[in-house]
């Protein structure tokens, strides 16, 4: 199975995807699931799921701002209501979820990637290895660095925002299960162009003068 792990609907303020288009691209693609993580809320994964059939398997999830900034939840079918690391990983975890750092080493995003600690990666299930919205291949590679030497399970996505970067990077296993049973999985992807970095910032900067 090609899964991309980290998907934004027009339940994001920084997108405007509507989950029957990205249905439709995530087929078209050559996904077979994919992970709905909408900034702050399970929506889009909810509507996803509810819409994409037997022939594309949809994981919801969120992308959940904390006091240590952003950690993806998968699995999860209640809104995550504590803004506190910690208690958001509680949360997760009580919903039979399991929790994932994003971009972590990513030091352009400096509002949004988590400085990880001993402590934080320790607490965590999975670490993203490879996204594809960041613009230096170290930032993937340190997180990669982090997972082994911490021995975490790995996530890799897109991190889309437009249509065509659905697809742009995941993770392969053998069924979703893998998610929560191996730790290492079979890697796949690019970086995104630049262009759809500007495009989301326009997005987002619009979405909030509104």
């Amino acid at each position: 199975m090609r899964l991309d792990l980290h998907i934004h609907t027009k339940y994001s303020r920084d997108s405007k995807t509507d989950p029957r288009e990205i249905i439709k691209v995530a087929k078209r693609s050559g996904l077979d699931g994919i992970a709905v993580t909408d900034h702050d809320t399970i929506k889009g994964g909810v509507e996803t799921k509810k819409i994409a059939g037997r022939d594309l398997d949809v994981i919801i999830g969120a992308e959940i701002m904390t006091n240590k900034r952003e950690v993806i939840g998968y699995f999860i079918s209640e809104e995550i209501k504590s803004k506190e690391f910690f208690e958001v990983l509680d949360e997760i975890k009580s919903q039979g979820g399991i929790s994932c750092i994003p971009h972590p080493f990513d030091y352009i995003r400096i509002t949004s990637s988590i400085r990880p600690t001993k402590e934080i990666l320790k607490a965590v299930d999975r670490i993203e290895v490879l996204n594809s919205r960041c613009l230096l291949s170290s930032f993937n590679n340190a997180a990669r660095k982090a997972a082994v030497e911490n021995r975490l399970g790995i996530s890799a996505g897109s991190d889309a925002h437009t249509v065509s970067e659905i697809g742009n990077a995941g993770v392969i296993a053998d069924s979703i299960g893998d998610l929560k049973k191996k730790k290492d999985l079979e890697v796949f992807g690019t970086r995104t162009p630049f262009i759809n970095l500007v495009k989301t910032k326009i997005i987002k900067t619009m979405s909030y003068g509104r």
